[in-house]
């Protein structure tokens, strides 16, 4: 009786910190077992507690921010996502107790009734792909031509929502889709692949992968054959063939135990080339971990049998011992430098392009935040560009025994590169930092051409997740979100969150327009982070503040704006929301604009709905 009171007593202090109504907590804490209840707050005390409490100062999510998540998020981080080392030694009841006591709510999975299904059926022909992959073209640009967008600067205005998505208990959407014919194809939080007809929303096939899916898919036709190619957060790399949404072939890519994906595949001439990062930059919140041993990586796998062809590790030594942790636990290094962004393809150079992100620890490396290019065949080297040097960092910094002593400002390389002919007729390959800055680089050799500040960096910004081109210009998002700024290392620059238009031949800025204010909206943050795509005379974008805009390429101006952030009846019967549009950039085909709504990180405002817009009649 003693555990049941005090356990309500528990279930009492989170219905007043998290704003539920106190009868509500209560009747939904008598449904649990008690028992059960009881050693799952002992156990987030003892494993869990000290990261996560909210003067813990070490990045990760604050209690009041997990428990306003759903309880299949916590349980699919605990499983297969950033937590599942810190969950390893936990039985599966225990991390399903753990979940629903950190939410106070049960563990469900809404069930998707059977009208939202439709039959799935494709044309016969040719060209049946529409976009495909992260940039919606082997080069990146995120560039659609007035005939396959089918909206204009004079029609942008009379967008109009058709029809929500929702993707049952998510609290984030951060994959993009695809477009086959009439069909989109993208993939969630829990690992679901959804076929969704692109007029109505309904769904065509669905696929189940092992972990959260958050790149984008990318899908190759071959005469009557078309097949999706994805990966998951655990390194699982799937071909599915589009008009049976069936398996083909599944492959293992990463081989570090701690290896992740969240970038988008790329394919070309029958070779998949994968993008691997590393969960170590989380496992290293708790201060007993042996830090750290991964490198990023990238994985050409032949796209007919999933076979690994070759294998570029970053970091080309093995890490070994380098020195002595604060608490007498021994460091280990090179390593970091792990893959987040999609690599991009140069079929004339032959080349893959891709970006690296910080040293978890040191010695520093010479390949960290900078852009490789590889040999597309056989994966050798071709060059290094090194943006950042001595950028040694992880989430246990500032304080924990796993901080590097000299931390550097995390100024990653997230988005992925862009190949773009310029007027001129002459290739450039434009790459935007976490540091704010945009750089012009030589495809043949990497060698600077320009560059040019836009933005004061940091952390979660500036140019966090991608820019976009239409071969005058490049349209950049600069986040310089207040959450990722220090103060010690970012003093010099002055935050410029909004969306920028640089030219291609100069550097020189053409025209930016500041991240709106967000007028007392609760949770809202003013940045422009999310990768933005262009037409013939517009770029779309969204922000932190859950609106999708229409600016125009010319002068920067708002020409159309839609705040997402509400409630949706939806087209599958689930309830949504939508939140902070962050990651991809929204897709525009055929007189339609497809929009992800809600990133439920980093402060950002949840969410779980997909929206198809198009030109009023």
């Amino acid at each position: 009786m003693e555990a049941n009171y005090r356990f309500i007593g528990t279930i009492r202090l989170l219905a007043v910190a998290s704003g539920l109504l106190l009868s509500s907590a209560i009747s939904f804490a008598q449904k649990l077992d008690f028992a059960a209840a009881t050693e799952a707050q002992k156990l987030y005390m003892a494993t869990c507690n000290n990261c996560h409490k909210a003067e813990a100062g070490v990045g990760a999510p604050a209690f009041l921010i997990l428990a306003q998540m759903p309880p299949r998020a916590i349980l699919a981080a605990l499983e297969t996502g950033k937590m599942r080392v810190q969950a390893k030694d936990m039985t599966t009841d225990q991390r399903k107790a753990i979940s629903q006591w950190i939410t106070s709510k049960p563990l469900t999975e809404t069930p998707i009734p059977k009208e939202a299904y439709m039959p799935f059926t494709l044309p016969a022909g040719l060209n049946l792909v529409h976009h495909s992959g992260w940039g919606g073209n082997l080069e990146g640009t995120g560039y659609r031509s007035a005939k396959q967008a089918g909206i204009s600067a004079e029609t942008v205005g009379k967008l109009k929502l058709k029809w929500a998505f929702t993707f049952p208990e998510a609290n984030q959407v951060r994959s993009k889709p695809a477009i086959v014919g009439d069909w989109l194809i993208m993939g969630s939080q829990f690992g679901e692949v959804y076929c969704l007809n692109k007029q109505t929303g309904k769904i065509g096939w669905r696929f189940l992968a092992k972990s959260a899916v958050r790149g984008a898919v990318s899908v190759v036709q071959q005469g009557n054959e078309i097949q999706a190619f994805f990966a998951d957060n655990n390194t699982n790399v799937y071909a599915l063939d589009v008009k049976t949404g069936k398996l083909i072939w599944e492959s293992k890519a990463g081989k570090h135990p701690q290896l992740g994906n969240t970038g988008s595949v790329a394919v070309y001439d029958h070779i998949v080339y994968v993008p691997l990062t590393s969960i170590e930059v989380a496992s290293v919140l708790d201060p007993t971990y042996p830090c750290c041993s991964s490198s990023g990586e990238i994985v050409a796998l032949d796209a007919r049998s999933g076979k690994e062809i070759w294998r570029h590790r970053v970091i080309t030594e093995e890490a070994k011992e380098a020195g002595k942790k604060k608490n007498g636990q021994p460091f280990y290094g090179p390593s970091g430098a792990i893959v987040w962004c999609s690599p991009t393809v140069d079929a004339k150079r032959g080349l893959l392009y891709f970006g690296t992100g910080e040293n978890y620890t040191d010695p520093a490396t010479n390949n960290s935040d900078a852009i490789q290019a590889l040999n597309l065949k056989t994966g050798k080297l071709a060059w290094t560009f090194q943006a950042t040097k001595v950028d040694t960092w992880n989430m246990s910094c500032p304080g924990n025994p796993n901080c590097p002593d000299k931390a550097g400002p995390d100024h990653d390389f997230g988005m992925a590169p862009i190949l773009v002919k310029q007027p001129d007729g002459r290739d450039l390959l434009v790459v935007g930092q976490k540091s704010g800055i945009i750089y012009g680089l030589s495809p043949d050799d990497g060698h600077v051409i320009w560059q040019t500040r836009i933005g004061r960096g940091g952390a979660l910004g500036g140019i966090h997740w991608g820019m976009a081109t239409d071969g005058k210009r490049v349209y950049a998002a600069n986040a310089d979100n207040k959450y990722g700024i220090d103060p010690k290392v970012d003093s010099l620059f002055k935050p410029a969150p909004g969306l920028f238009a640089v030219d291609l031949a100069t550097g020189n800025v053409a025209w930016k327009t500041p991240a709106p204010a967000c007028d007392g909206k609760k949770g809202c943050l003013e940045a422009n982070s999310a990768a933005p795509t262009v037409i013939p005379g517009v770029v779309f974008a969204g922000t932190l503040d859950g609106h999708i805009r229409a600016y125009s390429a010319t002068d920067g101006k708002i020409l159309w704006d839609y705040d997402t952030v509400k409630e949706y009846e939806s087209v599958n019967g689930v309830k949504g929301k939508g939140g902070s549009l962050d990651g991809p950039s929204p897709v525009v085909a055929d007189g339609m604009l497809f929009v992800n709504s809600g990133y439920g990180m980093f402060g950002e405002l949840p969410g779980n709905v997909l929206l198809a817009f198009d030109v009023e009649k």
